[in-house]
């Protein structure tokens, strides 16, 4: 063989490697496209053109008392759609009269109805989360030693590595312990100055904190022998419009527009705690079947939330969380549907919620916040309020509601609901059920009634007792 020949060869030889290379290789997909940099306002609109809707009617005025769309205070005003619907009725008509199909039928019926218009579907698949503890320190919390983790949770983002997830998650155990604690975790602010300011809400009062002597709820928990933990929701997804395209709905979405029965933030910071409930199952200082969960204003939606659709929470502290909490949508008092509809809150719902600001009205929903709370039974759940002096936006009457008209499926499940439909007075705890209701008379804040839902909380808590989350007979069972 002449050189020429050779090199030809040679020539021909690499052009074949070359070829079955590429041949081994996948084909390209096409560029992911950039996530994108909307304004809430631009993403609202874009929930708007997908739901075909031209224009929405405004939510109330909260600050301004002689506005035209002030917000509505007056009792005989306040209940436009008083037909709430059953939870114990199936969509075809019969009724649900044993555990089984509440757990087979009814139940999965009311889910799908909050996952498609209300709080919006959490993706089938969504991206491991794994945990780092960052430090560990022992510190004097008031006069017991604890000792202080602080976590980050990584979120693995293939799916869009141009958004990154990390979760904060801080856990504070008694020092002295050497076995398994319950939790209480709050979803927490993060305030630049630390601590939760003081200021008004939106219906003009004052938001009422506890003196600086009193103790913390940190240190009340502690005091219990329990241990607490902090999670800010805003490190899962931020609280507006404009961050749906980031955090971890942005990241499912891989950094694109949501479908109009894509979960909101609620559902969004309901998943970062399932996943801090994934990390205490394998810390050995937690007794993950007795986590509790709390949560304030919008925090408290999400803590009602996070209960309702995670079975393995044992109890929520639901405080002041108003409409898209455990307020009834079809109530017309403070806070109402419109509100969470405009380009301020829709975030925090699914897109198709949209529409019952619009074209539709409240009594068009299939839902309502009763059903929310039903959906927690029978594990137990405490409503509080503040009163109408510095609450009245949140609707703790309107609250109470939905709290009663969730006790008739406590009761088919062998628990007890609040025990009554007269609203108490305030100070007046209904304490006796599963379902608990209290009004302190403090503004718009968590903070009077923490020593009585932990009182609540003790019930349950009792070491070597079952956990709530344990509860259920074999009849009573969920589905595995």
């Amino acid at each position: 063989m002449n050189l020429r020949m050779k090199k030809s060869f040679a020539v021909l030889s690499f052009a074949a490697l070359a070829m079955a290379a590429a041949l081994a290789q996948p084909a390209a997909g096409p560029a992911m496209p950039a996530p994108l940099n909307w304004t809430a306002e631009q993403d609202h609109q874009n929930m708007l053109d997908q739901l075909g809707i031209k224009s929405l009617r405004p939510g109330r005025d909260g600050m301004h008392p002689g506005s035209a769309n002030y917000a509505n205070y007056d009792e005989s005003k306040a209940n436009p759609f008083p037909n709430l619907p059953d939870p114990l009725t199936l969509k075809n008509g019969a009724r649900v009269t044993t555990p089984e199909i509440w757990w087979q039928q009814r139940r999965p019926e009311i889910v799908e109805d909050f996952d498609r218009e209300i709080y919006g579907r959490v993706p089938a698949v969504t991206p491991k989360v794994t945990w780092e503890i960052t430090s560990t320190a022992r510190e004097t919390n008031g006069a017991i030693p604890v000792i202080v983790k602080h976590l980050i949770g990584h979120v693995d983002n293939s799916l869009c590595t141009n958004i990154a997830v990390n979760i904060d998650l801080t856990l504070g155990t008694p020092a002295d312990s050497h076995q398994p604690l319950p939790v209480v975790m709050q979803f927490s602010w993060v305030w630049s100055g630390g601590g939760r300011p003081g200021g008004t809400n939106l219906a003009g009062g004052a938001r009422t904190n506890a003196p600086a002597s009193a103790p913390t709820w940190q240190q009340q928990v502690l005091a219990r022998g329990w241990s607490y933990a902090v999670l800010p929701p805003t490190t899962v997804q931020a609280d507006n419009g404009a961050g749906l395209t980031r955090g971890i709905i942005g990241l499912c979405n891989r950094g694109q527009p949501r479908k109009p029965d894509d979960w909101g933030a609620l559902r969004a910071w309901a998943w970062g705690a399932s996943r801090a409930l994934d990390y205490f199952e394998t810390d050995p200082a937690v007794d993950a079947t007795r986590v509790a969960i709390e949560g304030h204003s919008r925090y408290g939606k999400a803590a009602l939330v996070t209960l309702a659709y995670d079975r393995r929470f044992a109890i929520a502290y639901v405080s002041s969380s108003g409409e898209g909490g455990a307020k009834l949508h079809r109530r017309d008092w403070g806070e109402i549907v419109e509100n969470l509809t405009g380009a301020g809150e829709y975030h925090w719902m699914a897109g198709n919620f949209i529409k019952y600001g619009g074209p539709l009205n409240w009594g068009d929903l299939p839902v309502d916040s009763h059903e929310l709370i039903a959906l927690c039974a029978p594990r137990p759940v405490f409503i509080s309020a503040g009163s109408t002096n510095g609450d009245a936006w949140a609707d703790g009457k309107g609250m109470f509601m939905a709290a009663a008209a969730a006790g008739p499926v406590y009761e088919l499940l062998g628990k007890k609901g609040l025990g009554t439909t007269h609203f108490p007075p305030i100070e007046t705890g209904l304490l006796d059920g599963e379902v608990a209701y209290r009004q302190h008379s403090g503004g718009h804040t968590d903070g009077p009634n923490w020593p009585v839902f932990l009182d609540f909380a003790a019930r349950y808590f009792v070491p070597g007792s079952p956990s709530p989350a344990l509860l259920q007979s074999e009849k009573n069972s969920p589905p595995k």
